[in-house]
């Protein structure tokens, strides 16, 4: 596969705030990509610097090989939801993907409006006036049918229940299967994207904390549950991530795989082990607890 975006040491700081400090990774093409992290973490930074919507502070930005800043050669191919797009005040849904078409050169008219027609768009009613899922769905219809080789989606769901977040994978697969691209998911609903993922990248405080395959993460960390002794028997001289004690048993996430000598170490002591998820490993080396904004916004 050949790399379409390559980030060196890159860095943005605001007075003295370091957003984004010193992060280095590529994309490939034809992959579909999660960049997961806690709010605030940097990850709309880099896509905003990926985008050239803003400029670093230091490092070097490669994408299709060239710098994107001014460059519609790079530019004509990202395509980049944001969370919060702003649309003129006149616009109604079929205005934007009409101009949408002559932005994106593989724009598919006809999978636009099949799109429309599965998330039950009005095509007359102003953006305006269109509910938060709405807006979202408008997002995620540009964002599919613009079929751009660099495809960036930030927090694309917002507002939309589970039958039309299960529609939007549904759709982003069916599609990509057909016409691949490179696709960037930034999400906080890891475990419901986390079978599309191909490859995390994993950003806190600005740093870049994991970038590996999604598969060679399965098995990265596990739980074990026993006796309290036991327990802290068996976690001795391993990297613990998460401690929960409640009464006389004890919960502990351990970083690393299992290997067969930890498995029979674990039968010995009568402890109960199981695999750890890609948001429960996200936000045990983030430190903090799961974030519920999109639930809310249901």
């Amino acid at each position: 596969m050949s790399t379409i975006v390559k980030v060196d040491r890159l860095t943005k700081s605001y007075k003295d705030i370091d957003a984004v400090k010193d992060v280095s990774f590529t994309l490939e093409e034809n992959k579909i990509y999660g960049m997961l992290g806690r709010n605030g973490a940097g990850k709309t930074t880099i896509m905003h610097l990926l985008t050239a919507q803003i400029f670093p502070t230091g490092g070097d930005i490669q994408v299709f090989g060239e710098a994107p800043y001014e460059n519609d050669r790079v530019l004509s191919r990202i395509c980049f939801i944001k969370e919060s797009q702003k649309y003129p005040t006149t616009f109604a849904v079929r205005d934007v993907l009409e101009v949408a078409a002559g932005l994106f050169p593989k724009w598919d008219r006809e999978f636009a409006y099949s799109l429309v027609e599965d998330f039950r768009l009005p095509l007359k009613r102003k953006m305006t006036k269109l509910s938060r899922g709405m807006l979202s769905a408008v997002g995620i219809i540009v964002g599919l049918a613009s079929r751009a080789p660099l495809t960036i989606f930030d927090e694309p769901y917002l507002g939309l229940d589970a039958v039309a977040r299960s529609l939007f994978y549904d759709r982003l697969l069916e599609d990509y299967a057909e016409h691949p691209r490179t696709i960037v998911l930034s999400t906080h609903l890891i475990d419901e994207v986390s079978r599309m993922l191909e490859h995390v990248i994993l950003i806190d405080g600005g740093k870049l904390l994991l970038d590996e395959e999604a598969e060679q993460l399965q098995g990265r960390a596990y739980t074990v549950v026993g006796s309290s002794s036991k327990v802290e028997s068996f976690a001795a001289g391993k990297r613990v991530l998460a401690r929960e004690s409640m009464g006389g048993l004890t919960t502990v996430t351990v970083m690393g795989g299992a290997g067969s000598d930890d498995r029979k170490q674990a039968l010995t002591l009568g402890l109960e082990m199981a695999p750890v998820t890609l948001q429960q490993l996200v936000v045990h080396l983030t430190g903090g607890k799961p974030e519920h904004k999109e639930a809310k916004a249901q």
